[in-house]
Formats: C-alpha cells, sequence, structure tokens
C-alpha cells in the first residue's frame, strides 16, 4: 500500500509538471502570436474628425454613487496637456485633483449636485455641468470599459492588466469616458486570506497594488466570478461543496499551475454545479478590500436566489460595485435583475462576424426596451473590435469596416454598456476613430437612458430612433443587405413638426435640414449605417398654421 501511494504520488507530480509545462507554453504561444498580428490599414474609412487642441469635456453628463461609498470620477478632456480643472459646487467630502481632473471623496448626505466643470489649457478652455446624484442607484449611464476575455482569454495577467490601464490612459480613451478595466476569468487562485476569499494565483502577484495602480489614473477596477463551484474556464468559483473551501481537482492534482481544471482529466458537467456552501461575503469582502469597482457574475441559467446571495454580499461591504450578471438573461427574469442588478448579459457569446454582431444586435435586443432605465442596463455583449483571439489564435477582427461601424452605432443607440475586447496595447487609428466620437458616446451616454427602438425594418433595412434628454432625436439607418441601398426617414413620420436639422453624428457636422413633410435620404453600404441627430426633435413649443399626419 505504501508503494502504491509513492507511485501514486509521483504519477501526481509527474501530471502537475505536465500541466505547468503545457500551461507555461500556452500563454507564452498567445503573446508571441500577439506581437506578430498587424493592424489592417482601415484610414480611408476614418470619419470622426481629429479632436481639437482646445480642452473638450466628454463623457457622462451625469454620474451616482451612493451614500457614504468611495467616489472616483475622472473628467473625461480631449486636448493638449497640461491642463487644469476646475469643479465648483461640489457636494461636502468630495476633492478635486486639479492636474489630473479627478475627483475623489465621500459624501453622507443624498442629493442631486449641479457641479460647474471646467477645463483649461494654453489653448483655450471648456465648461460643462455635471450632475452627481448621491442615492440608491450607481451606473446612472452605460458602463464603458475594457474587458480581457476576447483577447487574452486564460492566459490573463497582472502585467497585461496595468499595461491595459496604461493604454486606456495614454491612448485617449480615458479623455472620452472608458473607464473600466476588467479582468475576466483565469486570475483565481485558491482560498485563503483573513476572509477566506479566493486569492489570485501566481499570474498576479498583488491585487491591492493593481487595484491601486488603476484607481490612480482614474480608471476603474473589474473582476469576475461566478456562483458554480467553478468558472466556466475552470477555476474555482464562489460556492464550494465544503465549508473549508477546498475544490477535488486541485487537492487531486488534476489542474494546472495556474489553478485551472485540466479539461482533459475533468468533465465539466461535473464542476459546473452549485455548492452546497456559498463564499460570496467571503470573496465580496476580499474584492472589497482589493478596490473592486465592477463584478462579472457568470453562469447559465441565471437565477434569482443566487443573484440575491451576491448582491446582498456586495452591498454588505460598503462599496459602490457595479454588479453585471451574465449570461444569457431572459425577459421572464427581469424582475429580478432589475431589483438585483445593475447589468445583465441578454446573450452568449458574441464572435468578430456579422452574422454572430448582427444577430445580438437586431435579433436579441427589442424585448429589453423596457427594462432598460439609469442604473439598469441589458447588455448586448463586449465590443469585438481590434485585435481579439480569446486567449487561443490571435488575428484581427474579420468584421469589416463598414461592419464595425454598425457595431458601435447600434451598440450606441440601443444604450448597451460597451466594454472593449481587444489587445489595448494595439490600438490603430481606425479603431481609436471609432472610439473616440464625443457625439456618438453621447447617444449611449445619454442621460433619459432610454433604448433606441426599431421604428422601420424589412428583411433588409433597420430604422431605430431614440429620444435624448435636449429634446432631439437619434436616428440610425442600417443597411442588412449585402449591397449598398438607399435609406431615409421623413420627420413627420418620426412625430416631427418642426423643419429638422441633420448632423452626422460619426462625420460630427450638419449636413442639411429637411422639411417636417419632406423625406431624407442616404445611400448606405452593405452593412454599414448612417447616425444622425435630429434637432430641434421636440421642442414644446406652440404650434402654428396646418399640421395634420
Amino acid at each position: 500500500m505504501k508503494r502504491y501511494l509513492i507511485v501514486l504520488a509521483a504519477l501526481m507530480m509527474t501530471a502537475a509538471v505536465s500541466l505547468a509545462q503545457t500551461a507555461t507554453e500556452a500563454r507564452n504561444e498567445i503573446m508571441r502570436q500577439a506581437s506578430e498580428v498587424q493592424a489592417p490599414d482601415y484610414s480611408a474609412y476614418i470619419l470622426t474628425p481629429k479632436a481639437p487642441e482646445t480642452p473638450r469635456i466628454n463623457g457622462p453628463r451625469i454620474y451616482g454613487e451612493r451614500p457614504g461609498a468611495p467616489f472616483l470620477f475622472r473628467i473625461p478632456t480631449s486636448g493638449v496637456r497640461p491642463m487644469k480643472f476646475e469643479a465648483k459646487g461640489l457636494p461636502r467630502g468630495l476633492k478635486l485633483d486639479a492636474a489630473k481632473g479627478i475627483i475623489t471623496g465621500k459624501v453622507s448626505k443624498k442629493g442631486t449636485y449641479h457641479v460647474q466643470i471646467k477645463a483649461t489649457n494654453a489653448l483655450g478652455s471648456d465648461t460643462r455641468e455635471l450632475r452627481i446624484v448621491i442615492g440608491d442607484r450607481i451606473a446612472l449611464t452605460p458602463p464603458l470599459g475594457w474587458n480581457s476575455w476576447n483577447v487574452w482569454g486564460n492566459t490573463v495577467s497582472q502585467d497585461l492588466m496595468i499595461a491595459s490601464a496604461r493604454a486606456m490612459d495614454e491612448s485617449g480613451l480615458a479623455d472620452y469616458g472608458w473607464c473600466y478595466v476588467n479582468i475576466d476569468d483565469g486570475w483565481q487562485g485558491l482560498r485563503g486570506g483573513k476572509y477566506k476569499g479566493i486569492q489570485p494565483n501566481k499570474k498576479f502577484s498583488d491585487m491591492k497594488a493593481l487595484g491601486d495602480s488603476i484607481h490612480a489614473r482614474g480608471l476603474k477596477f473589474g473582476i469576475y466570478s461566478g456562483p458554480w463551484i467553478s468558472t466556466y474556464a475552470g477555476h474555482i468559483g464562489s460556492s464550494c461543496d465544503n465549508e473549508e473551501g477546498t475544490y477535488w481537482w486541485i487537492e487531486q492534482g488534476v489542474a494546472d499551475e495556474f489553478c485551472k481544471a485540466d479539461r482533459k482529466k475533468v468533465e465539466k458537467e461535473s464542476i459546473r454545479s452549485f455548492g452546497k456552501y456559498s463564499f460570496a461575503a467571503a470573496d465580496a469582502r476580499q474584492w472589497a478590500e482589493w478596490g473592486v469597482d465592477y463584478l462579472k457574475y457568470d453562469w447559465n441559467v441565471n437565477d434569482e436566489w443566487w443573484m440575491r446571495d451576491m448582491r446582498e454580499a456586495l452591498d454588505a461591504t460598503g462599496r459602490d460595485i457595479v454588479y453585471s450578471i451574465s449570461n444569457h438573461s431572459r425577459v421572464t427574469i427581469g424582475p429580478a435583475l432589475d431589483k438585483y442588478a445593475e447589468c445583465w448579459r441578454t446573450t452568449g457569446d458574441i464572435r468578430d462576424t456579422w452574422e454572430s454582431m448582427s444577430e445580438i444586435g437586431f435579433g436579441g435586443q427589442d424585448c429589453w426596451a423596457a427594462w432598460r432605465k439609469p442604473g439598469r442596463w441589458p447588455d448586448a455583449d463586449m465590443l469585438v473590435l481590434g485585435k481579439v483571439g480569446w486567449g487561443r489564435k490571435m488575428r484581427w477582427t474579420e468584421l469589416t469596416p463598414w461592419e464595425q461601424y454598425t457595431h458601435i452605432t447600434l451598440w450606441s443607440i440601443l444604450a448597451s454598456p460597451m466594454l472593449l475586447g481587444c489587445d489595448m496595447s494595439a490600438l490603430d487609428p481606425f479603431t481609436l476613430s471609432l472610439l473616440c466620437n464625443s457625439e456618438v458616446l453621447d447617444v449611449n451616454q445619454d442621460p433619459l437612458g432610454l433604448q433606441g427602438v426599431r421604428f422601420a425594418s424589412d428583411k433588409d433595412h433597420v430604422t431605430y430612433v431614440k429620444p435624448l434628454e435636449d429634446g432631439s432625436i437619434a436616428v440610425a439607418l442600417f443597411n442588412l443587405s449585402d449591397t449598398e441601398r438607399k435609406l431615409g426617414f421623413s420627420p413627420k413620420k418620426l412625430g416631427l413638426y418642426p423643419d429638422q436639422t441633420v448632423r452626422d453624428l460619426w462625420r460630427q457636422q450638419d449636413v442639411g435640414v429637411v422639411g417636417f413633410k419632406d423625406r431624407w435620404e442616404v445611400t448606405v453600404p452593405a452593412h454599414g449605417c448612417a447616425f444622425y441627430r435630429l434637432s430641434p426633435g421636440n421642442t414644446g413649443e406652440k404650434l402654428e398654421g396646418l399640421y395634420r399626419q
């Protein structure tokens, strides 16, 4: 028996070494592939004008936190640095770093505070009102940021997270309101620490230091888990079959050096199950101590008990953590999602193909319009732009340039959260032009929080309209066919009776005036779109003369 145990231990050691070599080799290979993938030259497709060198304040016009929670808001501003910031009317408890434009502190009193923001550089200045709402809800506009999964998959590391946060800052994305830097699956080690929460594996040396480095840039820090005993990738989850918080595939040595279960030896259905004991409270306390601001909580099918379990755990920490449920939520569980979550995935995983993106965007979002509002955001999944690969085989997105315009335009008018999934160190000029268009992002970040609704459609086209807070109307025309088509709209049929100024949001310029009885038409490329803002839209002014349907 003793000899048997020695042989078994030796075999387990050999298997562990083999797994470690395989995991390291796979990670090194994906890094090599990433360095070799080059961006295509799509410069001829760039529509977004270059931002002025004078300050321009971008991003959300409304921002919320709960009373007593740590407050962090970076004023998104493009323009030449150095820049000086001012903020008049900040609620008690908040302070502004005038050089960085970062507002921090805590506010104890509920209320809506109208803060006058000013940014100044050597060439000029810009001002804007920011409504700070201290109340019961956070995420008053759809979250904008980045998630590691679509590029690094399970190979994500602390170094890659730090590099991604740096790229979000230095590329200028943070100057347009992109702020979340989120680790997906692949960070988890074993349980431990003072809370018996999940600790990081050896790819992450210091999670608190990682969070601090992200916060120092005025950005937000996100993390990933799920209520099963394992996650989709085979790391430990937020429940367990025993009170000790130990997991059999780890103890039996069928996990690699990064604590990931060996899929060749562990049946996925044997670990994708709810454990007898929830460790949600332990994990939430650990995440709060690290400074986590966003949690992607991933399982299927979503159910109310486990959803509520983590919601209560997050609330008990006293830290505002955006709670994003994943994946493939259904409208039948809408009341629970509305009660417990800030965001929820309405779909399975997106891929970088026209078929996947268009089916998710046009086929799966209309049913969620009644649920969308400030603090409650049905999520059409991540953006498949730039260099992707899911930690397996790196490539540039297979979406054509015009399909990428459709992708961003549709997510914008739907008011979906927008999380990038690309290699942040390889942002080319075309991709940046898609992501740094302040007028397109304004539609997504509009304080009303309405979802654009399908106004007209057939098998070859779709028209979406979205009322905005200032009374103007966003209109998106999508060509679903394989050839270019003329598409258009009539203000009268949209219920708009004054003549309308038509502003092309991608080109950031007024392109004409259309009479309320007339029809505006434009030629739209195959799988492409046109995106407009109509002004004055709904003005509330007294009509005079003859206006009839």
